[in-house]
């Protein structure tokens, strides 16, 4: 199953396609989405041509995405609301199902604990990647989604075959 992951943000957009075969884990790519400067309706469609065309380029069968959190600022929050809506829209332009997780979470799944700091979730991203060489924060941030992502759809999916048995 491959996964790609996508830690939503207005000037840069992380994301990390990985394979899950059961158990094992393999990177596959990483890269940043950046938006650059100028209005916000061009920025956002920098992100949305940029996600499409890493989606295109890796074809992932599912995605994951981080949910957004309420800070002070509540302008900044709205336009991350936004960026945030560009991630969840590409993937389902693509056909692909898109699961939501929030950051406390991830940080538990990847790293054992859900206030885990940045530099410790890049950590047992590379860990749990062999070889893996996050292009950035963003990056890594994506591929533990994408990790979170693979444990949460691999228990699942044992859980419907345990119900499925009992039957």
């Amino acid at each position: 199953m491959r996964i790609i992951g996508i830690d939503p943000g207005l000037r840069c957009l992380g994301w990390g396609v990985i394979e899950a075969d059961g158990p094992r884990l393999r990177h596959i790519a990483n890269g940043q989405c950046l938006s650059g400067t100028g209005d916000l309706a061009t920025r956002l469609l920098a992100l949305h041509v940029q996600l499409t065309e890493v989606i295109a380029r890796h074809a992932p069968e599912m995605a994951a995405v981080e949910q957004t959190f309420v800070n002070r600022d509540g302008v900044a929050t709205l336009k991350l609301g936004q960026a945030r809506g560009i991630a969840m829209l590409v993937p389902a332009q693509a056909g692909l199902s898109v699961a939501e997780y929030a950051p406390n979470a991830v940080k538990k799944t990847v790293v054992g604990v859900g206030h885990a700091e940045k530099r410790q979730v890049e950590h047992m991203v590379r860990l749990q990647l062999p070889g893996c060489d996050p292009v950035g924060p963003d990056a890594a941030d994506a591929l533990a989604i994408a990790i979170c992502h693979a444990f949460h759809a691999q228990t699942a999916g044992r859980l419907a075959q345990a119900i499925g048995a009992a039957s």
